[in-house]
């Protein structure tokens, strides 16, 4: 006889999904206001690759960048350096653009509803 499992486990499972759900949508919304504080289109962000081309522009960063998110290890300094670029586009500092890395679901909400403006591209 096969177990079924417990409903107090479909409910944990049916939760636990909500939740990353709503940090999905959050992450997402989040980087849509960005993209558009930058004077960018906002439906960039849900494109797979081409959001990481608009994001490497709003950072000031040269396009060609695009393939050395293609090299293991490689592609986390690069995507280090585009977030402090990311960051000080926008008037912050080194110490938030690693929360940008580590912690995306609390810096993208501060700096794409917060009151951080665009102020141009630093290379």
């Amino acid at each position: 006889m096969e177990d079924q499992g417990s409903p107090l486990s479909a409910l944990f499972g049916g939760v636990f999904m909500l939740v990353g759900l709503v940090f999905a949508v959050l992450i997402l919304a989040s980087i849509w206001k960005v993209f558009t504080k930058a004077g960018k289109p906002g439906w960039t962000c849900l494109i797979p690759i081409y959001n990481v081309i608009v994001l490497l522009e709003i950072a000031g960063k040269p396009l060609w960048w695009i393939v050395l998110f293609l090299v293991p290890l490689v592609n986390l300094i690069v995507c280090i350096l585009a977030h402090i670029s990311l960051a000080q586009n926008f008037g912050k500092g080194t110490g938030f653009a690693l929360g940008l890395v580590f912690l995306p679901f609390i810096f993208f909400p501060i700096l794409g509803f917060g009151d951080a403006q665009y102020a141009g591209k630093a290379a």
